[in-house]
């Protein structure tokens, strides 16, 4: 009687555990080899972070630091000329700025004293105030004065011509007044046996700054002349009023 081989069927889940434990095996082999390698002859880990400087290497840097941001030609450029790049930008203007206009123009309640180039002016003083309308300022009173008198001899021993030069100086007229003349009696031998006074009107009006001369005959009585003897009128005197 011939033999009867009998083939066995295995099924298909056998199959299907071995390959999961087949792989979960190489992902413990796998983290093993990297532990491993990560140790350095060491219990093995797995390194994170960077790799620790040596004791005493750590520290701030010895050279000059320079920032330079990576934001675009501008920035590279404000950094390069030394400018910080928190800095704001040299041409914009702040939001609370004046304007150039409001900058320029002077403020009203500034007494400060006003410069120029060359250095600072004392401060502008309050000019005095105009002059009311229709108001003048009064003339200058009258102010008269008078020189020497000049004498000329007439044909009688005790008369003569006196003339008296005026001036009023002043800015109103001279309207009265009085001249008084003193005359000496003067003998052969030059003495003077007196003087005799004699008053005349001023001749009037003497406006104002004016000059004037007047010419009178002064004269004594004739008794008091003898024969060799002259008169001189050397004395004038004024009063005057406006």
């Amino acid at each position: 009687m011939p033999r009867t081989r009998t083939l066995r069927t295995t099924t298909g889940t056998q199959g299907r555990r071995g390959a999961v434990t087949a792989a979960s095996a190489a992902v413990v082999c796998l983290g093993v080899t990297l532990a491993a390698c990560g140790g350095g002859g060491r219990d093995g880990y797995v390194a994170v972070g960077g790799v620790p400087s040596p004791a005493g290497s750590a520290g701030a840097p010895t050279g000059a630091v320079r920032m330079v941001p990576l934001d675009g030609p501008t920035a590279a450029s404000n950094s390069s000329s030394g400018a910080s790049p928190s800095d704001p930008p040299s041409d914009v203007t702040p939001p609370n700025a004046p304007s150039a206009d409001e900058s320029a123009a002077p403020d009203p309640a500034d007494t400060s004293p006003s410069t120029t180039g060359e250095g600072t002016t004392a401060p502008e003083q309050p000019s005095s105030p105009a002059p009311t309308p229709g108001r003048t300022k009064p003339p200058a009173p009258a102010d008269l004065s008078w020189g020497d008198p000049s004498r000329k001899d007439t044909d009688k021993r005790w008369c003569e011509k006196v003339t008296v030069g005026f001036h009023n100086s002043g800015g109103t007229s001279v309207r009265s007044g009085t001249v008084t003349f003193g005359t000496h009696i003067i003998g052969a031998l030059g003495i003077d046996w007196g003087t005799v006074e004699s008053t005349v009107d001023l001749p009037v009006p003497i406006g104002p700054r004016a000059r004037t001369d007047h010419t009178w005959t002064v004269c004594v009585d004739a008794w008091r002349v003898p024969l060799g003897m002259h008169i001189e009128t050397r004395d004038v005197s004024v009063r005057w009023s406006e």
